[in-house]
């Protein structure tokens, strides 16, 4: 005797009605959480609780997409998990995943190039040049590459200089007052910097946040590295866009007494003197802006950056982020 094989992934649910593929698709996004979250099956999976209440973080929510993904046979956006933040939330949208014809990848292609001429409306924007410090020596874009096409670990045990890990560590989770962990991933050279070069006196440089001062040094080399000379960028509406959430510093300052409080701690801590700071150095007269969007910070001052430049408010932005 044989049968006809049973339909394996996406098929399985197209061929489902539409009461029972909602519920079959619920019950599977609730399995998958319970993967990812490492949660003892789908019954722990409340289908109306938010994701990231459960537990959720973004590497996780990937994931989960991903699961998904390979288990329904159609793409999910990476953003799945944000945007359905719940199991009840993300079901819904799947089940519109098969009442809904899949768009060939031509189709969809046509329809983003028709939505991006349609806001450019003048020529393309190019980035022209680049400068960067992350974690593991990439400190220019080919090292940068490098690491990650290598696959080199970057995270290091806590450096000296920033602080005394033997102090703050305990092994004990539930330790008072300690951290659990010895590593992490740090920039290096972060305490180094050439004040006058920028013109900063050295009472100023102590009380500036470290982001601002590498905010200083990456805007220089991301002009050096698109051959544009600083100076000749003075007095133009060049626009600075810059990404900046944590306020670290700040609290350091404050920790070594009131009697060290001046206002260079007011300029060198501010956000908005963070963007401030590369205009009036570099004499750019155009938009200057400080955004927290938190994680999302970088990402939001580009966008931003690429409006301006299309409205004719710039030709020329520098844009990107901070987080030391």
């Amino acid at each position: 005797a044989t049968a006809a094989p049973e339909p394996a992934g996406g098929e399985a649910f197209a061929a489902l009605s539409p009461v029972v593929r909602a519920a079959r698709l619920l019950e599977e996004v609730r399995t998958q959480v319970a993967h990812v979250l490492g949660l003892d099956g789908p019954g722990r999976v409340d289908p109306a609780q938010g994701f990231f209440t459960l537990g959720m973080d973004s590497l996780t929510s990937v994931e989960l997409r991903n699961r998904l993904q390979t288990r329904l046979g159609r793409p999910l956006p990476s953003t799945l998990a944000f945007d359905h933040p719940t199991a009840e939330k993300a079901a819904a949208f799947l089940a519109a995943q098969f009442e809904a014809p899949v768009a060939p990848a031509a189709t969809a292609a046509a329809a983003l190039r028709a939505a991006d001429d349609a806001l450019a409306g003048a020529a393309p924007i190019a980035i022209v040049g680049l400068a960067l410090r992350f974690p593991g020596g990439a400190d220019t874009p080919e090292k940068l590459w490098a690491l990650l096409r290598d696959g080199v670990d970057a995270i290091t045990e806590v450096p000296r200089e920033r602080w005394d890990i033997d102090e703050y560590f305990d092994a004990d989770p539930a330790a008072v007052g300690k951290i659990s962990v010895r590593h992490g991933g740090f920039v290096h050279g972060a305490d180094q910097f050439d004040a006058g070069f920028f013109g900063v006196s050295p009472r100023e440089a102590m009380h500036m946040d470290p982001q601002q001062r590498l905010l200083l040094q990456t805007a220089w080399e991301a002009l050096e590295h698109a051959g544009i000379a600083p100076e000749a960028l003075a007095g133009t509406a060049a626009g600075v866009f810059v990404g900046i959430s944590n306020q670290d510093y700040t609290q350091m300052l404050a920790a070594r007494g009131l009697d060290t409080i001046d206002s260079y701690v007011g300029s060198g801590n501010a956000h908005s003197v963070a963007a401030g700071r590369l205009s009036y150095t570099l004499g750019l007269q155009g938009p200057s802006i400080a955004i927290d969007t938190a994680c999302s910070s970088s990402l939001v001052a580009t966008h931003l950056a690429v409006q301006s430049l299309r409205t004719g408010e710039c030709r020329v932005a520098l844009a990107g982020g901070v987080n030391l």
